[in-house]
């Protein structure tokens, strides 16, 4: 079984880790798409901050690493044996992502940089200022709460932190290094 988790801040690029991995077997299970569909099963106006609400209330009244859990959990009853869990955010996802034995992947980039890429998705999540977009990162820094997002301090106990800042062949080619790291570890 490999298992990877893949944790980064806004726009970063973990989607495009996900479509790596997703092009070497991996079966992809996203925080996100799933807290979306909660936000939309209580009837609320799906954007950034509905979903870091949804998403906090989840982990204090279920468990810090419910979301993941459910998430791991589908992709064992389908049988999968190589997986891929975006976007952890808060560190008991970390934390449980490890207690699995998997690896955590954080990709991170400058902030302009991520605002960019954030206008160029025209996402609904995204429709924002820079100052909103700053401000909503800074939401998302809960340090001393594991059911709370804290990105900065699930970057900091990634297993591999990769910066994207530069062209996507450059992100690739971080990608591949990590994983030639990841398989000689599991070898």
């Amino acid at each position: 079984m490999m298992l990877i988790g893949a944790t980064g801040t806004l726009r970063s690029g973990k989607g495009e880790l996900v479509e790596y991995l997703r092009r070497r077997g991996f079966a992809h299970y996203s925080v996100s798409e799933f807290i979306t569909e909660e936000v939309i099963r209580r009837g609320l106006l799906v954007n950034r901050d509905t979903m870091r609400d949804v998403a906090n209330y989840l982990r204090a009244n279920f468990g810090v690493a419910c979301i993941f859990d459910i998430l791991y959990a589908r992709a064992l009853e389908v049988g999968h044996t190589a997986i891929i869990i975006e976007s952890l955010r808060a560190l008991g996802e970390v934390h449980r992502t490890k207690e699995l034995g998997g690896i955590v992947i954080g990709v991170d980039a400058d902030p302009l940089i991520r605002f960019r890429r954030a206008l160029a998705c025209r996402s609904v999540k995204d429709h924002v200022t820079y100052e909103e977009f700053c401000a909503q990162e800074r939401a998302e820094t809960n340090e001393g709460d594991s059911s709370k997002q804290n990105l900065p301090g699930c970057l900091r106990e990634a297993d591999y932190v990769l910066m994207n800042n530069g062209t996507l062949a450059e992100l690739e080619s971080q990608f591949e290094g990590a994983m030639k790291k990841i398989l000689a570890r599991a070898g």
